[in-house]
């Protein structure tokens, strides 16, 4: 049984955390609320644009419903995972976060990379999945914005876990702060209001969540090595621990990264293996998509309509 005294300081423990910076922690979670939710924005606006071109509002209040819903149970996952794990103590809390880190960062890595390359013929599924569901009847209205949605509001809580060992509430009103921040943001879009480079954006904002993604794989790595599923707990890769780290910013650096100043030396092999892969794969240029020779009139006489940052373009915002 690992001896509770030899847990490294700099790893966040349920036994023994220190309290959490609540700047940290509202940055962090609100900025994973922006992007997050200007995603799941952009496919609420598909799909109500798609309606409402199709003189279809009658539909629309099932499209809100599925909407609600979504939101519902991003809220309720979020929730489970941030106080689920008071519900255990000690080592057995442990284990419970290195597993479910590791599984996040898993499921949350494909779907980042998965969205680079779908997001290009995204808005034209959505479209024919909604005429589908038009024929179909309501419930398949609903469905649709459901699993829409809620396949975005899942990817969320699971960012969040990096944040849930905060016994507060404060990482979920960052996160909802960030919700509706991106609402006004998609709403602006709609409208026509607001003009914003989604390929920057979300380019930027990636490269943001894969950092906090390669801290929640050094969390839960650490995590196991603490109830010694994982050799190398006292293998200290370096300890940079100082007054300096103590400051505002090294605590919000910490808190938004889970950057440890006191790392093993298998926590850092992984953070910076999972940066460089998962970096290159992410940022490497993509092919351009070859213009089919019946498609040039019609691009062409689309071509005054689209933009870079126009939310509705079959550009991948990546």
């Amino acid at each position: 049984m690992t001896d509770l005294a030899a847990i490294p300081t700099g790893i966040h423990t349920t036994i023994s955390a220190a309290p959490p910076n609540i700047g940290a922690q509202l940055f962090g979670s609100g900025l994973i609320g922006v992007r997050e939710g200007l995603e799941a924005g952009i496919i609420v606006m598909i799909l109500v644009a798609f309606l409402v071109k199709s003189d279809r509002r009658d539909a629309l209040k099932w499209v809100w419903l599925g909407v609600g819903a979504a939101v519902l149970m991003t809220v309720a996952v979020f929730l489970t995972i941030q106080y689920g794990t008071y519900t255990v103590t000690g080592l057995a809390a442990e284990a419970i976060a290195g597993v479910a880190s590791l599984l996040a960062v898993v499921i949350v890595t494909s779907m980042v990379l998965w969205m680079r390359k779908a997001s290009a013929s995204m808005s034209g599924e959505l479209r024919a999945g909604m005429s589908k569901a038009l024929e179909t009847g309501a419930f398949a209205v609903f469905a649709l914005a459901f699993l829409a949605v809620g396949r975005e509001g899942v990817e969320t809580a699971l960012f969040m876990v990096g944040f849930a060992e905060a016994e507060t509430a404060w990482p979920l009103l960052g996160l909802l702060i960030g919700v509706l921040i991106a609402a006004a943001i998609a709403c602006g879009m709609y409208a026509g209001a607001v003009r914003i480079n989604l390929a920057k954006f979300f380019k930027y904002t990636g490269v943001f969540l894969i950092l906090v993604a390669a801290g929640v794989l050094a969390y839960g790595i650490g995590a196991l090595q603490t109830v010694g599923w994982l050799p190398g707990l006292g293998s200290k890769a370096f300890d940079i621990s100082s007054e300096h780290w103590s400051a505002w910013y090294g605590e919000i650096i910490q808190g938004v990264f889970n950057i440890t100043p006191t790392p093993t030396v298998l926590q850092l092999i992984c953070w910076l293996a999972y940066i460089v892969v998962v970096l290159a794969l992410f940022l490497r240029p993509t092919a351009p998509k070859p213009v089919q020779a019946t498609d040039v009139s019609t691009e062409n006489a689309d071509a005054s309509e689209q933009s870079e940052d126009s939310p509705l373009t079959e550009r991948s915002p990546q």
